[in-house]
Parts: C-alpha cells; sequence; structure tokens
C-alpha cells in the first residue's frame, strides 16, 4: 500500500509537470514584479507558431479584460466572412426619367457599410492613416474628407443630369442608426463620411494670448463653429468648452471657448449627429458644387424604404463606388485601432442577406467561425466590435492568432498590425528597445475614472500579436494587465511601456 501510495504521488506531481505553465524569464518577471503594479494582475502567453505549443504562460487560461485587442478577433472575423477581396459597393440610383438635364425624381444614395467613404484611398491599393486617429484628436489626413463624394458627384453629372425635381435622399436602412460607439461617442451608422466627425483644428499663435486659427474640415453648411480660444502658456493644458445648438437638426452650431497651449495644433472634432442626415447634406454640397442642381431630403419628409428599394435597378444607377478590397481596410482599423469602423463590423455582419434568413447576428457570425477552427470558446467573451465588452483568456488569444496566421489573408493582417516603436497605437512605446521595428501587435486600453483617490484606474492594458523571436522562433502572443493605478504620472503610458517591454524582451530572449 504504501508503494501505490508513493506510485500515485509520483504520477500526480508528473502529471502536475506537464500541465504547468512555463515560467516566464526572469527580466520579464522583473517588470511583473515591478512596485507600481501590486495590486494589477497579469496574463500572458507566448505560443511557438511551429512547434505548436506555449513557451511562456503566466494565468494564461484566466479571463482578462482585453480593450481594443478584441478588434483582432472582429477583423479577423469580418475578413473570414466577406473574403479579403470583398469590395464595398455604393451605388446612386435615380428614381425618374430624365428629360433635358432634368431628372423628375430623387437621387438616392445607399449606404454599403463602407467604413472609407472619405479621402483615405491611395493610388497605390492601400489606405492612408496617421498614427494618431482624428477620431482622437488626432490631425486629420491633408486629403479632402469629402473626395469619394465628389467622385460620385462627378459620375452623376457625367450622365447628363443637371438639376432634379425630387431630392438627395441617403438609404441608411441596412442596419439601425442609433447608438454611440463607448470609446469616441461617434455615431454607429452604415453612411461613413469621414469617419462620421468634422475635424476642428485649432493652431495656437506664437505667443500666449494669441488669438487661436480655427480650420473645420470637410467645410459645409450642416456646422458653423464659433471659436472663441485662445493661446495659453505651453506648459499648461488644453482647456476646451464645447456647447452645441441642436434646435435644428439641419444646421448645428457649435461654440469652443477655452485656450490651447504654444505648440501643436489641437483637433477638436465633433461627432455628427446623425450620418445619414450629414451624408445628404454633403452629398447635395457636393453634387451642386459639380454643376448638379439639388437639395438634400426635405427633414418632414418620411422615406418609404421599400418602395425605394424596388427602384434599385442597374438601369437606374447613375454612380457607383467601389471601395478597395477589405484587407486595406485592416491597416486602418488595427493601426489606430478605430473604433467606429470595429464597432460597425458586427453590425454589418448581421445585416448580410443570409444572416438575416438564419437569424443571426455578427457574434453568431464569429461564434460558428471560431468554433469550426476549435478554438476553446469559454476562453472568451465578446459584446462589442471595438472592445468595450470582451473578455479573453491570453491562451484563448494566442491560439486564435495561429489560426490567423494559417489563413491566406494571415500575412497582411500581420503586417497591418501597429510595429512596436514605429507606428500606430505603438509609434512611441519602446522606441529603440531591442525589438523596436520587429513586434506586430495590436493595443488595448480601458480606464475608468477612480473618485476615492481622485485618479485613474487602467482596468485593462493589453498587447497581442506577433513576432519571428532574435533565435528565429515565429510567435503568436497576449500580455494583458488589468487593474492599474499610479500615484503619479498615467498608468496607461506607465503599462503600455510595459508590456511593450515584456513583448521586447521575449523577441529578444525566447530561445
Amino acid at each position: 500500500m504504501p508503494h501505490r501510495f508513493v506510485a500515485l504521488s509520483a504520477l500526480l506531481f508528473a502529471t502536475s509537470l506537464l500541465g504547468a505553465q512555463p515560467a516566464p524569464d526572469r527580466r520579464i518577471q522583473a517588470v511583473m514584479d515591478r512596485p507600481e503594479f501590486k495590486h494589477a494582475t497579469w496574463g500572458m502567453e507566448f505560443y511557438d507558431l511551429d512547434a505548436k505549443r506555449p513557451i511562456v504562460g503566466v494565468n494564461a487560461e484566466r479571463l482578462f479584460t482585453p480593450g481594443s485587442t478584441t478588434k483582432l478577433l472582429t477583423m479577423g472575423t469580418a475578413l473570414e466572412v466577406l473574403g479579403a477581396e470583398h469590395r464595398f459597393r455604393t451605388p446612386v440610383y435615380r428614381t425618374g426619367r430624365l428629360r433635358n438635364g432634368v431628372l423628375d425624381g430623387d437621387l438616392v444614395l445607399v449606404a454599403s457599410g463602407d467604413p472609407n467613404v472619405s479621402g483615405r484611398a491611395r493610388s497605390d491599393g492601400s489606405y492612408a492613416f496617421i498614427d494618431k486617429d482624428h477620431s482622437y484628436g488626432g490631425a486629420p489626413l491633408p486629403t479632402d474628407p469629402l473626395a469619394t463624394l465628389r467622385l460620385l458627384a462627378a459620375q452623376v453629372a457625367a450622365t447628363g443630369i443637371r438639376a432634379i425635381t425630387g431630392q438627395v435622399i441617403v438609404d441608411a436602412s441596412l442596419f439601425a442608426e442609433a447608438d454611440r460607439e463607448l470609446g469616441t461617442r461617434v455615431m454607429l451608422s452604415p453612411m461613413v463620411v469621414n469617419d462620421n466627425v468634422i475635424d476642428i483644428v485649432l493652431t495656437p499663435g506664437a505667443r500666449a494670448g494669441d488669438p487661436v486659427t480655427v480650420s473645420v474640415s470637410p467645410k459645409t453648411g450642416y456646422l458653423s463653429v464659433q471659436a472663441r480660444v485662445t493661446t495659453g502658456d505651453s506648459a499648461a493644458p488644453a482647456r476646451l468648452t464645447s456647447q452645441e445648438d441642436s434646435t435644428n437638426v439641419d444646421h448645428r452650431v457649435l461654440v469652443v471657448t477655452g485656450t490651447i497651449p504654444r505648440g501643436e495644433a489641437v483637433n477638436a472634432r465633433w461627432a455628427v449627429a446623425s450620418p445619414r442626415r450629414a451624408g445628404e447634406i454633403l452629398f447635395s454640397e457636393v453634387l451642386n458644387e459639380a454643376g448638379v442642381r439639388v437639395i438634400p431630403r426635405l427633414g418632414a419628409r418620411v422615406i418609404n424604404v421599400a418602395a425605394l428599394r424596388a427602384l434599385y435597378a442597374d438601369s437606374l444607377m447613375v454612380a457607383e463606388h467601389v471601395s478597395l478590397p477589405l484587407v486595406a481596410e485592416a491597416t486602418v482599423l488595427l493601426k489606430t485601432s478605430q473604433n467606429l469602423h470595429a464597432s460597425n463590423f458586427p453590425l454589418l455582419l448581421g445585416a448580410l442577406p443570409a444572416s438575416l434568413r438564419a437569424g443571426k447576428n455578427g457574434f453568431d457570425l464569429a461564434h460558428d467561425w471560431l468554433q469550426r477552427e476549435g478554438l476553446d470558446l469559454d476562453g472568451a467573451m465578446q459584446g462589442d466590435g471595438a472592445g468595450g465588452d470582451a473578455m479573453f483568456a491570453p491562451a484563448f488569444m494566442t491560439r486564435y492568432l495561429a489560426v490567423v496566421a494559417a489563413k491566406p489573408w494571415g500575412p497582411a493582417f500581420a503586417r497591418a498590425l501597429p510595429v512596436l516603436g514605429t507606428d500606430g497605437t505603438l509609434a512611441t512605446i519602446q522606441v529603440g528597445s531591442a525589438g523596436a521595428g520587429k513586434v506586430f501587435a495590436k493595443t488595448g486600453t480601458f480606464s475608468k475614472y477612480d473618485p476615492l483617490n481622485r485618479r485613474m484606474l487602467v482596468t485593462a492594458k493589453g498587447i497581442a500579436g506577433y513576432f519571428t523571436s532574435k533565435s528565429g522562433k515565429r510567435i503568436a502572443f497576449a500580455i494583458y494587465v488589468n487593474n492599474l493605478s499610479v500615484s503619479t504620472g498615467d498608468p496607461a503610458i506607465v503599462a503600455g511601456q510595459a508590456l511593450g517591454e515584456i513583448a521586447s524582451l521575449a523577441w529578444e530572449r525566447i530561445r
């Protein structure tokens, strides 16, 4: 009996060792053990894509709040369901006959959910981006945000239409235009022009007290901006207050007051109240500039969508915009962590004809795909596209990334990720480190204010992606730290640099 007990104990001990998580390198552990992380919780896994096994694990099976690393699943699901070469088609139809240049009817733009009705498209077949997206207050692109609408207007004019007796209508019925996404508070809609924001760039003067120069883009009758902003000392933070007069749905007035410091310009961008209505007004304005006399849909006019859809025939189509392939969108969504684009995708997938027939939403499609791939869905929870309502285990995320790496579109997906110390949301993380330029990963942040201590609590900071280590191993990884606060400084920056440092150390030291 004692011998059997010893043998059984040895077997259990050996089994526990086989199931144990491989411990992190001592230098990685030293980052996790820093005093500022005393009350935080860490989780991570580094997974060898070729050997198909984890190399490092810490709490790898526990659920963590992932922030915007959720967008990895959102973008991957869209590519899998729609296809990497999918192109959004945004048509414009006429609803009546054309006589002597006059259309006896309406012009209807049918919103397709294309996230890039903007000035992002480049001639090389890619979409442009700026590391800090304008939706987060970064600089707008130095291009015309109405470029796509202008191309559609030119096509309409080329058909010979010079005026219409009806109105310009945007059919945004693909999915409901209702909520604002959680991160940037931009309205969700299948109609997306300039990411559904109007950029208000405030450029400070040379000296404190100087007036501020105001630039609005796109310029439109939909929004008037009155700015009473002055230049402050370079050491002082920006202090801006915005008040909106929303009594007229077709003409909003935004009053911006306060100070901004000397130095860089500030983008006090405004999220449009109704993307559909903004689309009708903006498209009408560019049509008039193209020589087509039109007015936008009158506010009192109720649209019969079913009646309009009956008129959507090729013979009545007067313009169409075809987007770049969907895989090009991955660069915008992942590099800049574009919240609106990510939040729209589950709604768009749920609006597909096959989804409607099957009674499935976008998350059902994601579940079906991930289940077919054999992933352990007990290690995942997702309730939105951007990351405001999700939880993932590091082990689930690395296995998911392994699935993506094996897809035909996997290499393009990896290239679309921010690069450590180089671009996107990783542009300022671990610049000059050993792994800078070699780690490709999506970041995530989720914070809330702690009134008790009058400081921010980072409930989630994450980084997940790929690298080929210095020793030549192809690695998928996910690192999360939850619930961090610091006595001084910005906890999001502290956490972000620490995550980047761990990723760089792993690139350098994994054998």
